[in-house]
């Protein structure tokens, strides 16, 4: 099978695509869409057989660190454990560059959360076709970064996505170019904050 292909405007996402786009990731497609650091690759939560999919094209284990990308503070609070404290530094700090790893919640399948820690990543997104897609599937995307197995770099031109992938996905979103660097990771589940990997969100917002 091929992919098929939405052309969504980054500002002002297509309705009409949006909707078929998550009517496909409904019936369990794995899709890659924009996010505000770079393509992502996705597919709905509960979907354990897209799951199995998305971890053989990244070449990933079951141990891999997997995020939900939320639309906002109460859909996060739904599926991640947040004290006051960590409510308020998450909240001023989103959307944006910056992927928060919690203790997971019971909303959070098994089978995503960091086997050992119980934890899962979780990140709001800085962009318009991200949060356009987020809006209508009316639940967090189950996200991996698109990073190809021996690659350093994220996968970040539409064409390269295409070319590389046309056969295993099912769905590709090309919302342009929105850039290849990765999100800050901050560790949110210890006393403070720790940066577990300093990417383009700036880490002094989380510094003591």
């Amino acid at each position: 099978t091929m992919s098929q292909f939405f052309y969504v405007h980054p500002d002002n996402p297509q309705k009409r695509l949006i909707s078929q786009a998550c009517e496909l990731i409904r019936d369990g497609a794995v899709v890659v869409y924009p996010t505000d650091s770079g393509y992502a690759i996705g597919c709905q939560m509960e979907d354990k057989k897209a799951l199995e999919q998305l971890c053989r094209i990244r070449q990933i284990d079951k141990d891999h660190n997997f995020t939900l990308m939320c639309r906002d503070m109460s859909e996060l609070s739904i599926y991640a454990k947040v004290d006051n404290t960590a409510f308020r530094q998450i909240k001023n700090n989103t959307p944006g560059h910056y992927t928060f790893v919690l203790k997971a919640t019971r909303e959070v399948p098994k089978r995503l959360q960091n086997p050992k820690r119980k934890t899962i990543g979780i990140r709001v997104p800085d962009n318009a076709i991200a949060m356009a897609l987020l809006e209508e599937i009316g639940e967090p995307l189950m996200t991996s970064s698109l990073i190809m197995p021996g690659d350093e770099l994220p996968l970040s031109d539409p064409y390269d996505i295409r070319a590389t992938l046309e056969h295993q996905l099912d769905v590709v979103i090309d919302g342009g170019f929105c850039g290849f660097e990765a999100t800050t990771v901050v560790d949110m589940t210890g006393d403070v904050p720790e940066i577990a990997r300093q990417g383009v969100g700036d880490a002094s917002a989380f510094a003591e």
